[in-house]
C-alpha cells in the first residue's frame, strides 16, 4: 500500500448563510490520481482553496508527510509541495513562456542578474516531462487556453509539486485534446 502524503481532517467552512463544507475528511496517497465530483456550489473550489492556503477553514486539520500544517497560507503549502492551478488562470500574459513558469523564482546569475538561458533551458526540459513542446520566449497570450494550462502545470513542476491540484480544469472550444497533448503549433 502507498504512504500517505496528505491528510485532511475535520474541514468546514461557512460563509454568511451558507454552509459551504461540513466537516469533510480527504486523503491522498503517493501516486494517486483523485477527482472531486459535484455540482456548482458543492464546495469543490473552497476544499482546494483551503488546501491551497489561499482561504482559512472554519474548523482543520491538514497533514503533509506526517507533518501537521497549523497555519496554512500558499507560500507554506507551496513549499510542502502542493500547486493549485486554478479555473481562471493566474498567468502574466505579457510575459514570456519562461518568464511564466519561473515567476518569482528565476534562476539567477548572482542576487541582481536573472540567468535567461538557464530559465529556458529549464523550460525546455520541464515541458519535456510533461511530453509537450514549447517556445520559452513565446508571449503568453499568444498560446490556447489549453497551452497555457500546460504553462501552469509547467510552473508546478518547476517548484518540484508533489502534488499538482487542478481546479476545473477545461478544454475550452477550438482548443481539442490533441492540442493539450502535442502543442506542436507553438513556434
Amino acid at each position: 500500500m502507498a504512504e500517505e502524503f496528505l491528510r485532511m481532517r475535520g474541514i468546514s467552512k461557512s460563509y454568511p448563510g451558507v454552509k459551504a463544507l461540513d466537516v469533510v475528511s480527504f486523503d491522498v496517497r503517493k501516486g494517486e490520481v483523485h477527482a472531486l465530483i459535484g455540482e456548482n456550489g458543492a464546495g469543490k473550489s473552497t476544499l482546494i482553496k483551503i488546501l491551497a492556503g489561499a482561504q482559512r477553514a472554519d474548523s482543520r486539520e491538514i497533514e503533509i508527510e506526517g507533518r501537521i500544517i497549523r497555519h496554512p497560507t500558499p507560500e507554506v503549502m507551496l513549499e510542502s509541495g502542493i500547486a493549485v492551478i486554478y479555473q481562471e488562470l493566474i498567468s502574466a500574459p505579457h510575459l514570456s513562456v519562461a518568464e511564466n513558469i519561473f515567476l518569482g523564482h528565476l534562476p539567477r546569475l548572482n542576487p541582481i542578474w536573472v540567468n535567461w538561458k538557464a530559465a529556458e533551458r529549464e523550460s525546455l526540459q520541464v515541458a519535456e516531462r510533461l511530453g509537450f513542446q514549447l517556445n520559452p520566449r513565446a508571449r503568453l497570450r499568444s498560446l490556447t487556453v489549453a497551452q497555457q494550462q500546460m504553462v501552469e502545470i509547467a510552473k508546478a513542476l518547476s517548484r518540484n509539486a508533489k502534488l499538482v491540484v487542478l481546479d476545473e480544469p477545461a478544454i475550452r472550444p477550438n482548443n481539442d485534446a490533441a492540442t493539450l497533448r502535442t502543442p506542436s503549433s507553438i513556434r
